[in-house]
């Protein structure tokens, strides 16, 4: 029913999306680096949408959320942007105080994978941040984010910046979560331990990869990856009692497209089965509706319990935080 919803839609398109010159109409969303990576989801989805809307997508890669909510800042009403992807959750006030996007006026799928949603952004999937580790060099990962922290073991751990990162983020507020007035002392501790504060996720895993430390912050289903594309198991991701910050990943409109409805059709676009099968088999994150998800998503340990700050209460206290953490850790 929702794909027939979707062809609809894109049939009622047609008279919009013609003119005179009877040239096709192009679509320009902002969105993050993996995405349009080689092994990302960005080129079959923009593939699969152009040869449905008789149009044509331009996918600019901004690094990650911080940093498409930055430049959306910056360009304001000059921005060519139609559709941003990639924001998240603990980046939704700020976006919304910015005044960027327009309701998005999709109606919530009756089968959606989780309790988030929102009339301003669409999500689109999610999942847990969490620490990676190599199985075949740690034999006793920490079982909670204490015993990472305290660090009896002297292993090494990188990280990502949280002023420009959305995992680095999403660290801060783990860590506050956790930590509540004692994160200060706990980011100190970490810091003795720390290899590299990286500026996004990818210098980040990559470093990782090459053995530069022990631990890496990326999701909990980032094993995934390693699973399907290359069938290695070695690497987990180390799941902790105290539960795992969650990352809900957002598209929007944005109030200075040219083509509002050609920007809706995509965002529903990116809720069909096919789609979100992608952002399962090539984004390695949850889809936010239910569908099946492959093999290598049984093969991997699951988070018991989600954690989450009010996205009001995140943009109260961000810059406080931000600010704790940077005058800890260049101490």
């Amino acid at each position: 029913m929702f794909c027939k919803k979707l062809l609809l839609s894109l049939v009622l398109l047609v008279p919009f999306m013609a003119n005179a010159a009877n040239v096709k109409p192009s679509l320009t969303v902002y969105s993050y680096n993996s995405f349009v990576s080689e092994w990302g989801p960005g080129k079959e989805i923009e593939k699969g949408f152009e040869a449905l809307c008789n149009c044509e997508i331009e996918i600019v890669a901004l690094g990650d959320g911080v940093a498409i909510l930055n430049r959306m800042r910056l360009e304001g009403n000059r921005t060519n942007a139609d559709v941003i992807l990639g924001l998240d959750n603990n980046l939704l006030e700020q976006a919304k105080q910015a005044k960027i996007v327009i309701p998005h006026q999709i109606t919530k799928p009756d089968n959606l994978n989780t309790d988030w949603w929102d009339s301003d952004f669409m999500p689109y999937n999610f999942g847990y941040f969490a620490f990676i580790y190599d199985q075949q060099k740690i034999s006793n990962p920490p079982r909670s984010m204490h015993e990472l922290v305290d660090n009896k073991a002297n292993w090494k751990i990188i990280y990502q910046d949280p002023r420009t990162s959305t995992p680095g983020l999403g660290l801060l507020f783990w860590m506050k979560n956790i930590y509540g007035n004692d994160a200060a002392s706990a980011w100190q501790k970490i810091a003795n331990n720390t290899v590299t504060v990286t500026k996004g996720w990818s210098e980040a895993y990559g470093l990782f990869l090459k053995k530069e430390a022990d631990f890496v912050l990326s999701y909990s289903t980032s094993p995934v990856a390693h699973i399907m594309n290359d069938n290695d198991h070695r690497y987990a991701a180390a799941i902790f009692d105290e539960g795992h910050y969650r990352q809900v990943e957002v598209a929007g409109i944005t109030k200075y497209s040219q083509h509002p409805e050609l920007a809706r059709a995509f965002l529903q676009y990116l809720l069909t089965p096919d789609v979100q099968r992608q952002f399962a088999e090539k984004n390695f994150m949850y889809p936010i509706i239910n569908i099946t998800l492959p093999e290598a998503f049984q093969q991997i340990k699951p988070v018991n319990k989600a954690l989450e700050f009010d996205a009001k209460q995140v943009e109260k206290n961000q810059k406080m935080w931000v600010r704790e953490w940077k005058s800890t850790v260049s101490k």
